[in-house]
Order: C-alpha cells, then sequence, then structure tokens
C-alpha cells in the first residue's frame, strides 16, 4: 500500500507517523464551501469527502487519507479565523462553555471508499480578554477551525474536560484511521 496523505497540516503528518505508517504528502487544491443546509454533524465528513473526489484518480496500490475538522459553538460552524479580530470573537464565544469538535476523514483506494465522522465535547475555563489576546498574539491559530489548539497553551491552561478523543480534537482520529488502514 502506498499512502497518500493529502495534508499540509503538521499535526496530521506528526500523528500519522506516531501510528507508524509511511506515507507522502501531496497537495489538494479545492474549495471547502458548504453547502447552507447542511448539518453540522455532517460538515466534517462532507468537506473530507470533497477533498478526496477533487484528487486525481488512484493507481494501483495508492491509497488517498483525506481530513477535515470543525468546530461547533451555539449551532454554528467556526471554521479558521480569517484574521487576529476574529479569532478573538470565536475564543470569547468559546469561552466559558462546551463545545463540539468533529474531525471527518476519508480513505479512498482505487475500489473503496471509507468515511467516518469523530466527535468530541471540550469545556473551556473562562478566559479573560488578556488571556485571549496572549494566545492570539503568541500562537497565531490562523490555520486552525475554532482559533485554537489542543496541543498549545489554550488546550494546557483552559481546557476542563474532555469528553472523547484528544487527537480527533487536535485533527485526526488516530483510533479510525488505525483501524480502517489496517482493514484495507
Amino acid at each position: 500500500m502506498k499512502l497518500l496523505l493529502a495534508s499540509q497540516s503538521p499535526r496530521r503528518k506528526e500523528l500519522l507517523s506516531s501510528l507508524g505508517f509511511d506515507f507522502e504528502v501531496v497537495k489538494i487544491d479545492c474549495e471547502e464551501i458548504l453547502p447552507e443546509s447542511i448539518e453540522i454533524g455532517e460538515a466534517a465528513a462532507y468537506l473530507s469527502e470533497l477533498k478526496a473526489k477533487a484528487f486525481r484518480s488512484l493507481t494501483g496500490d495508492e491509497v488517498l487519507l483525506t481530513a477535515d475538522t470543525v468546530v461547533a459553538a451555539e449551532g454554528q460552524i467556526l471554521g479558521k479565523p480569517k484574521d487576529e479580530d476574529d479569532a478573538r470573537q470565536m475564543l470569547r464565544m468559546l469561552s466559558g462553555k462546551t463545545h463540539q469538535v468533529y474531525t471527518g476523514i476519508t480513505i479512498k483506494s482505487v475500489d473503496k471508499t471509507f468515511t467516518e465522522t469523530d466527535v468530541a465535547d471540550v469545556e473551556l475555563d473562562e478566559m479573560t480578554d488578556e488571556e485571549i489576546n496572549y494566545y492570539v498574539q503568541n500562537y497565531k491559530p490562523f490555520d486552525k477551525a475554532g482559533s485554537y489548539g489542543i496541543q498549545e497553551w489554550l488546550g494546557m491552561a483552559k481546557i476542563t474536560r474532555l469528553n472523547g478523543s484528544f487527537y480527533t480534537i487536535m485533527g485526526l482520529p488516530t483510533h479510525l484511521v488505525y483501524k480502517i488502514l489496517n482493514e484495507i
């Protein structure tokens, strides 16, 4: 099997490597636009499948892995922030509340496609404006859904409770990836 990871995320690369898989990183150009009527719980899988469909045809023993993570709070999907103000606004929305992190994966071979979503609940402690500013200025979370990374300062200092996989929140439900890749 020749595994292709369609992600530029350093976190996904690190996690897949830590699982013991050899892989090649590939790039997919795909507009990630959600239909307005999509259910929040289906969004990550939809985007993951969209990326897989945008990739060239697979050949021989190639297997493609795509993933997408969305954060949901108060009935809204929080994507990647546009700028510092957007990041601060998202973090204020998450402060002192529980939100959901959905990561969808698609694993595609020449003749089969598997898509799964894993969800985790994350409870954050209250954050002051100073703490939010510190995090945004020092960690620049502009490539992260919901404006934070669980593996960074905010995760260590402000997450009070998790229900679900830490790695799903980090961007790759490793338990699902491992299971599916070993079944192929």
